[in-house]
């Protein structure tokens, strides 16, 4: 899915039926880097943030409370998608 579609998805509030794929690849775009995989957790750093935010998949798909947890980082800090596709 597009990062920009999902985004804008997610900004108003539609955190259910989302693909694992598209939240690591949209992660990605914001600027956080994955650090490591320990099982099902994909633990994602950013440079300009001090906080990690742990991805998981439930077949296939991300949990919605990790999903809020990633859009309140991207309110906190203000973070836009990058221009490299």
């Amino acid at each position: 899915m597009d990062e920009r579609k999902l985004l804008m998805r997610l900004a108003r509030g539609a955190s259910a039926n989302v693909a694992f794929a598209d939240l690591c690849g949209l992660a990605e775009r914001l600027g956080f880097e994955l650090r490591r995989v320990s099982g099902s957790h994909h633990v994602f750093v950013h440079p300009d943030i001090p906080q990690l935010i742990n991805l998981q998949a439930v077949h296939g798909q991300a949990k919605p409370y990790q999903i809020r947890q990633l859009m309140r980082l991207v309110e906190r800090y203000d973070l836009r998608l990058d221009d490299k596709q």
